[in-house]
């Protein structure tokens, strides 16, 4: 009798062992604003829960923020700019660190202008001021996308500015345009009180640019131990777009729960540019988001170095693996 008794109370221990929920932490690249509302989404919608996760979100500040974090094995989970990720693997070799699951099929690095300061296609950039702030992510790709659209970059004022000026700048019409995210410097300025059919953005993927933007990334190390943990996160967080990509005002609510400060319609705005601009590309409609073309991918590495000189010969193998994902990607609609 007492042996039986004891073997119920393990098997109860085990029991409620193996249903309690796995930790895992998951960090930003940026601050809880709207295109990061499906991740809230997917905790929300029990999406996490259902696969055996507990996960916490935890906000950023910019890629090369996240990245080290998920490096050094602080977080397992993060999502950050790709072309930052190819250059700090470049700068580190062997750090534990790879893309998983491609989100912004295009980059939201734009030139934003104005069309009353003579703003409105690439060629209207010269002879005009640029204002462009020097940590500035887009600001990084300028150069590429100046060589693509034959721009000579003498003929280009470029005023340092500061990520909290920027915008103003443009307003007040101390600069003709800027560089920045399409999404977040567009919206500044309707905030700021620019009409929008005043406003020209300008997204360098449409021009010329080959590069991807930000993707899931991993620490191999715990990629390795628990690829079914992996495996099971990209399919919570697939279930959290597409349930966002139907209804977005509902996972705005989720973001706002998170960031009561924030404004509901303008960072459903933001998902929404975002969504359009960045995210439901012809190549994810077609097959899906997470992955990437292995050719594209090989030619904006190949692009980076145009503004970046490799310390060691780039290996795609290193930045992205398709290996957590399921055939066919996530369809969003």
């Amino acid at each position: 009798m007492f042996k039986h008794v004891i073997l119920f109370l393990i098997s109860l221990l085990f029991s409620v062992t193996s249903y309690a929920d796995t930790k895992v932490p998951f960090t930003l690249d940026w601050k809880f604003e709207g295109p990061s509302a499906p991740f809230f989404n997917a905790i929300d919608k029990g999406y996490f829960k259902i696969a055996g996760l507990d996960v916490e979100i935890s906000p950023g500040k910019g890629s090369l923020d996240a990245i080290p974090k998920v490096a050094t094995g602080s977080f397992p989970f993060g999502f950050a700019d790709i072309n930052s990720l190819i250059k700090f693997l470049d700068q580190n070799p062997g750090a534990p660190v790879i893309a998983i699951m491609m989100i912004y099929d295009k980059p939201p690095f734009a030139v934003i202008g104005r069309k009353s300061l003579g703003i409105n296609s690439p060629s209207d950039l010269v002879g005009s001021v640029l204002g462009a702030p020097p940590p500035d992510g887009a600001w990084a790709q300028f150069p590429s996308f100046a060589k693509a659209n034959n721009l000579d970059m003498n003929k280009i004022k470029v005023e340092p500015v500061g990520f909290p000026t920027r915008e103003p700048m443009l307003a007040e019409g101390k600069v003709d345009s800027v560089t920045g995210y399409s999404f977040s410097s567009y919206l500044n300025l309707v905030r700021l009180g620019i009409p929008e059919k005043d406003i020209t953005t300008i997204l360098m993927a449409d021009h010329g640019l080959k590069l991807y933007g930000n993707a899931i990334i991993v620490n191999t190390d715990f990629a390795s131990s628990n690829s079914n943990i992996v495996k099971l996160f990209l399919e919570a967080v697939g279930k959290g777009w597409k349930n966002a990509v139907s209804n977005p005002s509902s996972a705005i609510d989720s973001l706002v729960k998170r960031n009561p400060a924030a404004d509901k319609n303008l960072e459903e705005r933001r998902f929404n540019l975002a969504l359009s601009g960045n995210v439901m590309t012809d190549y994810v409609l077609k097959n899906g988001m997470g992955n990437i073309d292995k050719a594209r991918f090989e030619q904006a590495i190949s692009q980076l170095s145009e503004t970046y000189k490799y310390k060691t010969k780039p290996n795609s193998k290193l930045y992205f693996t398709d290996t957590y994902l399921p055939k066919g990607g996530f369809k969003l609609k």
